[in-house]
């Protein structure tokens, strides 16, 4: 009977691990259902009919509580990644903090997006002439409510 214990015990085992660390079919899920079966038909066999039918229902038991007390017992909770994401969202410019001819530099590197400063303002920006490398020289094209449009001076 130690044998069937382990077997049902090892199965149910396998198969919270299924629900809650690997979900989708995979081996713990068929080992589990292999284990559970295995241990069920053992007793069955081994102990006769109305054994093997106590130890199917305790096994149905069984496995309804332990996958309840799994969902229940905050384990998603302790799985689950904990953090705060904080940030904002630039507001609308006004004409006064940045405008089409100021000049500023590239802080990274424009991909064509990047961060730019512009009269002491880190703001993102946008190249209008590809990529620019961080710390070029740049002047503002364009600036449409939080987007702006930036090109690098041309040395002459």
């Amino acid at each position: 009977m130690t044998v069937i214990i382990i077997l049902i015990i090892l199965g149910i085992l396998l198969f919270v691990i299924e629900f809650l660390l690997v979900p989708g079919v995979t081996v713990a899920g068929i080992g589990g259902l292999v284990l559970t079966v295995f241990g069920v038909y053992k007793a069955f066999n081994d102990f006769g009919t109305a054994t093997g039918v106590w130890v199917l229902a305790g096994t149905l038991m069984l496995s309804v509580f332990v996958i309840i007390m799994s969902l229940r017992a905050r384990t998603w909770d302790r799985l689950m990644l904990k953090t705060k994401i904080q940030g904002t969202v630039d507001s609308a410019l006004t004409e006064d903090q940045i405008k089409a001819g100021d000049r500023g530099s590239a802080l990274t590197r424009l991909a064509p997006m990047g961060k730019v400063l512009v009269n002491e303002l880190v703001r993102e920006a946008k190249s209008t002439e590809g990529y620019v490398d961080e710390h070029t020289e740049i002047e503002v094209v364009s600036v449409e409510g939080t987007r702006i449009s930036v090109k690098p001076i041309k040395e002459k």
